[in-house]
C-alpha cells in the first residue's frame, strides 16, 4: 500500500487524501480552492482500498485519523494544523508556487 500512496501522491502538483463527511477536509480543500490550486482529492472511504491506504498514511503522519494528508510536489506537509500554519506564516503559497500549483 506504501507504493500506492506513493504513486498517487505524485500525480499532480498538490494531492490530498480525504473522507467524505470530514470538517477538517473541507477546511483545507476550501482553503485550497480559494487559492485556485487544482489538487487531485483522493476520498478514502470511497475507495476500496481506502483502510489500507488510510493506515498508511496515520504511520507516516504519526498520527489517527491522517485525513487529510496533504502532499505537495510529492513531499507529504501534513494535515490541517500544519496546512494552516504555513498559511498563517506566509509559507504555503511559495511552497504552492515552487511546486507549479499556482502560477500568481
Amino acid at each position: 500500500m506504501a507504493e500506492r500512496v506513493s504513486r498517487l501522491s505524485t500525480e499532480k502538483a498538490v494531492v490530498i487524501f480525504t473522507r467524505s463527511q470530514c470538517p477538517m477536509c473541507h477546511t483545507v480543500l476550501s482553503l485550497f480552492s480559494e487559492l485556485s490550486v487544482y489538487a487531485a482529492v483522493h476520498e478514502l472511504d470511497k475507495d476500496p482500498r481506502g483502510r489500507d491506504m488510510e493506515r498508511e498514511l496515520a504511520r507516516r503522519l504519526g498520527r489517527a485519523p491522517p485525513v487529510p494528508a496533504v502532499f505537495v510536489g510529492g513531499k507529504l506537509i501534513g494535515s490541517t494544523d500544519m496546512i494552516m500554519s504555513l498559511h498563517l506564516s506566509g509559507k504555503l503559497v511559495p511552497m504552492l508556487k515552487a511546486a507549479g500549483a499556482i502560477w500568481l
